[in-house]
Order: C-alpha cells, then structure tokens, then sequence
C-alpha cells in the first residue's frame, strides 16, 4: 500500500470542555474566569457594545428605494447626422464624445430629425427611431453591451 492510496477522512473530533483537569480543558473549559462570557446561556449578539447603544439602533433608517441598475446612455436621433453612410456603435458614438464609455447601454430616443442613411448597432432605440432609421434608408440591430478587456486580454487581441 503506498501512502496517495490510502482512504482516509479529514475528520478531527470536537474538543470536549468541562471534562476534568487531565483532559486539558477542565474547571473554566477555556471561558475564562469570571465575567459575561464565562457564563452559560444567551450569548452575545454581533452587535452588542457591552450595554451601550448597538450600532444599529444609533444609525438612522434608509428611507425609499434605490435603484441598483446603472441608467441607459442616452443620444438623440438629430446628433446620427454627423455619421452619413456610416455603420454607429458603441465606440463611434464614444470617440464623437456622444457618450462618456463605451461599455455602458446606449440608447437612441427620438428628438429632431434624421436626414442621413445610417447603420445603428446599439442596445435600444425606440420605435419612433426605428422607423425615422428604416425612412432615412439606414436600418437597426439590436447588440449586446460590449464587455471591457482585461490587459492581458488587450495585449493578447493586439498580437
């Protein structure tokens, strides 16, 4: 039998307290001597201070509701001018300084209008849009949001 084959469990057994001076842990049974937690019965709460004010009684309620989700990139239907025949994602719309990043929803909502033929390849567009882009001969393609590259990523794509 060599020692990879053995079957053993990693089980160690639970120390048992208060079992005499010879088993190692008698008379206070590592509680101590004296005091609230040498005691039996209820034990601390997480946030008990020793009978002063808990932590969470002194801060004051949260009121309301907040909302989690990271609000949608907005651009307006009259600034895809400026992109006559061209193909519009997240990144053009980022290096014409229409959004803040690139790696956040986008969405198109009506507003002017639309003269040029363009090629949108956002997360949304209202319907109102998708009608002005199909009028204007462009058309729409609902994309998912892009996900940013770790470097290592980056540099491995650039190679």
């Amino acid at each position: 039998m060599k020692y990879n084959e053995l079957q053993v469990s990693s089980s160690k057994n639970k120390k048992r307290v208060g079992r005499g001076i010879a088993a190692g842990q008698g008379k206070t049974a590592g509680r101590g001597t004296k005091g609230q937690g040498s005691r039996t019965g209820k034990k601390l709460g997480v946030m008990f201070q020793g009978g002063q004010r808990a932590l969470v009684q002194a801060v004051p309620k949260g009121r309301g509701f907040k909302s989690l989700r990271t609000p949608a990139q907005v651009v307006y239907l009259d600034h895809l001018n400026v992109f006559k025949g061209k193909t519009v994602d997240n990144f053009t719309l980022f290096e014409a300084g229409l959004i803040s990043t690139p790696f956040h929803t986008v969405k198109i909502i009506a507003r002017g209008e639309l003269t040029e033929k363009v090629t949108l390849k956002v997360q949304g567009a209202s319907k109102s849009v998708q009608e002005a882009l199909v009028k204007a001969g462009g058309s729409f393609t609902k994309t998912d949001t892009p996900i940013k590259q770790s470097v290592k990523e980056a540099e491995k794509a650039d190679k």
